[in-house]
């Protein structure tokens, strides 16, 4: 089938599919999943995850390669962080080889809005565990849906690779110390809503948050992950409990030791020391690699490289990460999973 879409003009927004995953947790167990055409999850008034937010979702992508195949990133990953989120929350883990199954069948199902080589554009996955079912009081449900759709994407920020800058606002706070910050849950991504708000009505991408103990410390950049370069070659990310732990940001740790010969260092990094990096970005599943131009903090506006141009290592690591995933350069070991065809 062909499929008539602008390829190479995706935004990041949704497009109903033909199929998508769907299983039920029933009984204290998982029953077995298949491929629906419809949309719509059709769930009880009182369910846990509409009153209380007892969900979490995970993000990935499936990748053409220039041989025409499809493969996925580091999918597995995915599955655990899921695993521990769900942990958080009192639901029902799911286990990797289930969300495996899922992502795949959903990736073949819909092959054909898998974007062409080239193009820039994936296909991606939104993996969504919910509790259901009649609960009023305030404790985890007995019955579960989890679900995968997808859709093709483009660039989430909008320029793709190209600088663009932050606002660090010590107003609003990410997530609490000891809260769910760790965790991918749809309420740390309600919270935000605000603060971007603000951030983007004073022409920013979005905002840069503290450490919300002490708001001395750099910890996310609105739905993605910090990282800076040091001018003597290193790769630092913030540490923190509260971070989600970015699958990219760990791959990117790993690549910038082993593929470009930089030092990595995940610890704390203060706001007062920005002037350390040469170089910074956001990094995630949907972002892949942004470069940050500069950052407002207070009536400060501290530049990094450049507001118009990325810069040098960045853009090898971008294309570093970007030719494993899109199956260009050799993959370490495990991270790329092939999706088989018909």
């Amino acid at each position: 089938m062909t499929v008539k879409i602008d390829w190479e003009n995706l935004g990041f927004s949704y497009m109903k599919l033909p199929y998508r995953y769907l299983a039920y947790y029933k009984n204290g167990k998982w029953e077995q999943g298949v491929l629906t055409e419809d949309a719509t999850l059709h769930v009880s008034e009182s369910s846990p995850a509409l009153h209380y937010g007892q969900q979490a979702f995970e993000g990935l992508k499936a990748y053409r390669t220039k041989k025409g195949t499809i493969q996925l990133f580091r999918p597995d990953e995915n599955a655990k962080r899921l695993q521990r989120t769900a942990d958080r929350l009192l639901m029902p883990q799911v286990p990797t080889e289930l969300f495996m199954d899922a992502c795949k069948e959903v990736v073949k199902a819909n092959q054909d809005y898998v974007p062409p080589y080239g193009t820039g554009a994936t296909l991606y996955l939104r993996p969504l565990l919910i509790g259901i079912g009649d609960i009023i009081g305030v404790k985890p449900a007995e019955e579960y849906i989890f679900t995968v759709f997808a859709m093709p994407v483009g660039n989430y920020f909008k320029g793709g690779l190209q600088p663009t800058n932050f606002l660090i606002q010590d107003e609003f706070d990410r997530a609490a110390p000891n809260g769910t910050g760790a965790a991918k849950v749809g309420g740390n991504y309600a919270a935000s809503l605000l603060p971007g708000k603000t951030a983007k009505s004073k022409g920013f991408s979005d905002v840069i948050y503290l450490d919300p103990a002490t708001h001395t410390k750099i910890e996310e950049v609105g739905s993605a992950n910090f990282f800076g370069i040091t001018a003597n070659g290193q790769f630092m990310t913030p540490k923190s409990p509260s971070i989600l732990p970015s699958i990219t940001k760990y791959s990117l740790l790993y690549l910038a030791e082993h593929r470009l010969g930089l030092t990595p260092v995940e610890g704390d990094v203060f706001v007062a020391d920005l002037d350390q990096f040469v170089e910074a970005g956001a990094c995630g599943t949907a972002a892949v690699i942004s470069p940050i131009g500069g950052v407002q903090h207070g009536e400060a506006f501290h530049v990094f490289y450049s507001e118009t141009e990325v810069g040098p290592v960045t853009k090898r690591l971008y294309d570093e990460l970007t030719g494993i995933q899109f199956g260009d350069i050799e993959a370490p070991e495990g991270w790329i999973v092939p999706v088989e065809l018909d």
